[in-house]
């Protein structure tokens, strides 16, 4: 009998929550989400849950990801699982955010795309010696979900931008200079550290195990990153970084040619509403219309097949470049969906 996708486990006041997929890297598929919902429900009114505890199983990483494979084969199929998917994935970010304990995420190894959503919009972020996060998205043909352009939004100038065109991938001075992320524990120390948990307060561990960050490349970067990134088009993005004098900048405008022109200027969009956006809710709102016409879209379908499933590494894009891609193909991912919208921002509006 196989183990549980997702393990649970209350031991001294701490509710463990460990995704159990290693051979994935954990990847987040929907029934894990839906288990994973289901507990933090019950947790969240439970007394003898002091805090939660997200880690995953495994030495490569916390969660890779969404799992993609199954999207490809939805979209190619003209299915609709997909958004059932990300519409409880969504409503899950948005109930983390909210949980009324302390939900300590621990960002060891990779983090990417939904393990970010499951994590950075925790209330306690730890990072490692060995913290590899991203949203990859742009490099198969999507979006930045599970209100990552949220996060990345509010990150200190224009950082969030050059993370979400170029799909660089965040140490763990990075994810914390971006505000993905709050204390760096090393790995080695992570067992003590939960020990300490369960047998004290998490002030008392964050206290004894907190060590410095290592230092940023990001913020190093931030005077060619904030001068390009600015730029109102994605065409005069990678123009400015074409023009600069330093070499890191000629490389993410490489990066950013190489990934999907129509997902670059909606990522850039993205961007911009989710800055000026009042609640997380309001931006996973917006992010699931995004998503649900992303499912509709030929570079979805074109980069998954590239990078994931016959991995030629050679995505054909349509458009084929950033001039090709005309605003009426913007304007279609953000179209209203109806009664079919998420409405997440209308049921907080309900609270208040």
């Amino acid at each position: 009998m196989s183990e549980p996708e997702v393990l649970f486990d209350l031991r001294g006041g701490v509710g463990r929550i460990t995704l159990n997929r290693p051979k994935a890297i954990n990847a987040l598929n929907h029934a894990m989400v839906l288990d994973i919902a289901t507990q933090l429900e019950k947790w969240a009114v439970d007394d003898k849950v002091e805090l939660v505890l997200l880690t995953g199983a495994g030495e490569r990483g916390l969660c890779a990801g969404g799992d993609i494979v199954s999207i490809y084969h939805d979209a190619k199929e003209g299915g609709s699982g997909s958004k059932v998917f990300w519409r409880d994935e969504y409503i899950l970010n948005a109930a983390i955010a909210r949980f009324p304990k302390p939900y300590v995420a621990i960002m060891d190894g990779v983090v990417m795309g939904g393990g970010v959503g499951l994590s950075a919009h925790a209330n306690t972020r730890i990072v490692t010696d060995r913290s590899k996060i991203a949203m990859p998205e742009v490099g198969i043909g999507f979006i930045p979900d599970v209100g990552g352009t949220f996060l990345l939004s509010r990150a200190p100038g224009e950082l969030g931008t050059h993370l979400g065109l170029t799909t660089a991938r965040m140490g763990a001075g990075d994810a914390i200079a971006a505000g993905l992320a709050d204390h760096y524990i090393p790995s080695d120390k992570l067992p003590d550290f939960y020990a300490v948990l369960e047998s004290g307060t998490l002030e008392n561990a964050l206290a004894s195990f907190t060590e410095p960050a290592p230092t940023s490349s990001l913020v190093a970067a931030r005077s060619w990153i904030d001068a390009a990134y600015s730029a109102a088009t994605v065409e005069e993005i990678v123009d400015r970084l074409r023009r600069s004098e330093v070499p890191d900048a000629h490389k993410a405008a490489d990066d950013i040619e190489s990934k999907s022109p129509v997902a670059l200027k909606v990522t850039l969009k993205s961007l911009r509403r989710a800055a000026d956006a009042a609640s997380l809710e309001e931006v996973l709102d917006d992010e699931y219309r995004v998503s649900s016409a992303s499912l509709h879209s030929h570079d979805l379908v074109e980069g998954i097949r590239a990078q994931v499933v016959e991995k030629d590494r050679n995505p054909k894009w349509s458009p084929p470049t950033l001039t090709d891609v005309t605003s009426e193909d913007v304007d279609r991912y953000f179209a209203p969906l109806g009664a079919a919208e998420l409405g997440l921002s209308n049921e907080l509006g309900g609270q208040r």
